[in-house]
């Protein structure tokens, strides 16, 4: 998977926060910042901004950060709400 510097830079600042003893969620906030910010200037295609943070996400836990993904009971209710 080729790197970019934005890429490496959220992933050391990621790293850092993890091993001063922040919580995953924090240290996932790099990620989600710049997906944020390239859904602002238009630099890709995602259509909300729940979108961008999962997609940021995403890519902290494929750059090592030890996020959870939601409970199984959580996960079904929200859906038929939302309906």
């Amino acid at each position: 998977m080729p790197q970019d510097k934005e890429d490496r830079q959220a992933s050391k600042k990621a790293h850092r926060m993890l091993r001063e003893g922040k919580a995953p969620t924090t240290a996932a906030k790099p990620f989600v910042d710049m997906e944020l910010d390239h859904v602002k200037t238009g630099k890709h295609g995602a259509r909300s901004k729940r979108q961008a943070v999962a997609i940021g996400i995403s890519k902290a836990r494929r750059h090592g950060v030890p996020y959870q993904r939601k409970g199984k009971s959580s996960r079904g209710r929200s859906g038929s709400r939302r309906s």
